[in-house]
């Protein structure tokens, strides 16, 4: 029985078929031509290409030592779930990522001990500044947002991560482009070439970041990012003094997807500045494989700032070594409308002054 042999267009992924006139293979849906050997060798890579190896080791945190969690109390929100862990001369009345009450749980159970802190350098008052510094130049933001009083709550929370590091082995294709415009007396014309481009080698990444936290966004952890790792110490509680901790409900193993993610988007991104002299570069096939793949479990500073406006509850955050402040501002509709009008105004009047020069002429 003979089997019917299909070939997918490269460049738009349409079926291409044997164009007579040409001797060629032609995708009939953008036209590109492709001598056959090319086509064949082609779809011999692409039988080549194998799936991700991304493995990891597990293991991070250590287990308490006999008296080590002594003096240590775990609140929680009822409204939210959110564990807090603090020290028992540190008050923790509501919880920083909703709002609502806390109640004391009890002694600290159930939770690893980390491996490493990164103590807070900058204090709730670097944080105040911070916040106001983020307003400034908002010219859309409500009046009252802007007032010291309008501050919920700022509280210093010490965020679970899990830290990655491995070897990567990496293979992957690109699909480039370069155009080709010109022009004769009646049309323009213009000519994409398309390159399957490839790349290989080996890098390796350390202390890739992913909290361990469901309360806190995932992309407002990754917003406040980066943190020196090079300032972390060996944990010890002492470094909780004065602070909360967030006590993790997302473990290293849930979070291997999202390592996993990263890892291959970065080293996709670090490939490809290696491909230049194109117009368009874009990833369409990698093979990831991991090697020494490890993970750490980590405490890094944040400060988390509440405030509410018309119901609606606005959380920022600044990262407590850096400095670096990320978080939503609201929009007062109001003066969004007298501005957009102001500013329709003007370009009315712009257009009138064009129309009457061009007149005048």
């Amino acid at each position: 029985m003979s089997t019917l042999l299909e070939y997918k267009c490269p460049c738009c992924g349409g079926a291409i078929a044997f164009d007579s006139a040409s001797q060629k293979l032609k995708c009939p849906y953008c036209d590109t031509e492709f001598d056959v050997e090319t086509l064949k060798a082609y779809d011999e890579d692409l039988k080549k290409e194998t799936p991700d190896d991304m493995k990891w080791q597990t293991e991070a945190g250590k287990e308490w030592q006999e008296g080590e969690a002594e003096g240590m109390r775990v609140y929680v929100c009822d409204s939210c779930g959110g564990e807090i862990v603090c020290d028992e001369n540190t008050a923790a009345t509501s919880c920083p990522y909703c709002g609502n009450p806390v109640v004391m749980k009890g002694n600290l159970k159930g939770f690893l001990k980390p491996d490493y802190i990164i103590p807070f350098k900058l204090d709730k008052k670097a944080a105040k500044a911070k916040f106001f510094e983020h307003l400034k130049g908002k010219r859309l933001l409500p009046k009252v947002f802007k007032s010291e009083y309008h501050i919920d709550e700022i509280r210093g929370v010490y965020v679970p991560f899990w830290l990655f590091d491995s070897d990567v082995n990496a293979n992957i294709r690109y699909k480039a482009t370069r155009v080709r415009t010109w022009s004769d007396s009646e049309n323009d014309y213009t000519e994409t070439s398309y390159y399957a481009v490839y790349r290989g080698g080996n890098i390796a990444f350390e202390n890739v970041p992913v909290d361990g936290s469901s309360k806190m966004p995932d992309d407002l952890m990754e917003s406040v990012e980066p943190f020196d790792f090079g300032e972390a110490k060996e944990f010890a509680t002492a470094y909780f003094a004065g602070y909360l901790a967030d006590k993790y409900d997302v473990d290293a193993e849930q979070s291997v997807e999202r390592a996993n993610a990263r890892v291959k988007s970065s080293t996709e991104q670090e490939f490809a500045k290696t491909v230049t002299g194109y117009a368009s570069v874009t990833t369409e096939q990698s093979s990831i494989k991991l090697s020494n793949g490890v993970a750490k479990y980590a405490m890094y500073p944040v400060w988390i700032l509440n405030t509410t406006w018309k119901g609606q509850k606005f959380t920022f955050a600044m990262n407590g070594q850096t400095g670096k402040f990320v978080g939503n501002l609201p929009l007062d509709k109001g003066a969004f409308f007298k501005w957009f009008f102001a500013l329709g105004g003007i370009l009315s009047a712009a257009a009138l002054a064009v129309s009457y020069l061009i007149w005048l002429l």
